[in-house]
């Protein structure tokens, strides 16, 4: 079984030896891939929707697993008991149901030793969701395939040695360890100490398109001006304000502030 790049990275950070429950499997090919390696001594396979997991088994029974790969119609963790999985993988939906499936399923999710999270948009919240709960972002991956960047993040449950950074960041009282706080939940606080390549890559990226959205109000509001039309001037000073408060948040990221 060949992964792609992102896929390949959920895998890589299971920790050997762990029971998986595959959230969202989708064709199941994370799941394979971790009997086939023997990372892994159990994995049940999930999803919501009928389909997905139809194909899952297909490709389960295609690479002979189905003894050590078990496929469950769920919606999020309904339908696993707590015990059974050793860590949790949801990768590729959004972070707001990201975050519901932990949530909603806490007595099971909570249970668990690692959760290996790939969400597809509100990363700043699922960072923050984390923290909030006492768990560590212990290791962080940021991968650029296809044209997206996919951050990837190993939270964990068990306790355990904390790096340093991250313990302070999660202690933030005075402004500027606040001011590090919003960084690492924006931009996470492993790929920031490790000054990530692609993490530069991405936050080059996005400060060029913050500039350019800055550039193109300041040029409306002077034109605003010259036809003496205020009824838009105050809404796109309000936008400017949020641009150059993300703008000031990236260049001090790229800036390696933490």
């Amino acid at each position: 079984m060949e992964l792609s790049k992102r896929l390949q990275a959920v895998a890589d950070m299971v920790t050997k030896g762990n029971a998986v429950a595959d959230v969202g499997c989708d064709h199941g090919y994370v799941s394979i891939y971790l009997m086939q390696q023997k990372i892994c001594p159990h994995v049940i396979a999930m999803d919501v929707n009928q389909g997905p997991l139809l194909r899952a088994k297909e490709h389960i029974a295609q690479y002979c697993m189905t003894d050590y790969i078990e496929t469950r119609l769920s919606d999020g963790v309904t339908a696993l008991n707590i015990g059974e999985a050793d860590t949790l993988i949801c990768a590729g939906m959004g972070g707001r149901l990201t975050m519901r499936i932990l949530e909603q399923g806490k007595d099971v999710t909570s249970a668990m030793k690692e959760w290996i999270l790939q969400p597809q948009s509100e990363i700043q919240c699922v960072r923050e969701y984390i923290r909030e709960r006492g768990f560590v972002i212990c290791d962080e991956k940021m991968i650029y395939e296809e044209g997206k960047y996919y951050p990837i993040m190993k939270v964990s449950l068990s306790g355990g040695p904390v790096n340093s950074t991250i313990a302070e960041i999660d202690k933030a009282e005075n402004s500027a360890d606040l001011l590090h706080r919003e960084l690492a939940d924006k931009f996470g606080p492993i790929l920031l100490q490790r000054k990530d390549a692609v993490l530069y890559d991405f936050l080059l990226e996005q400060q060029a398109q913050y500039e350019a959205i800055l550039n193109a109000l300041q040029q409306a509001v002077e034109q605003d001006k010259k036809q003496e039309t205020d009824n838009t001037t105050d809404r796109r000073w309000r936008r400017m304000t949020e641009v150059e408060e993300e703008l000031k948040s990236i260049r001090l990221a790229i800036g390696g502030i933490l």
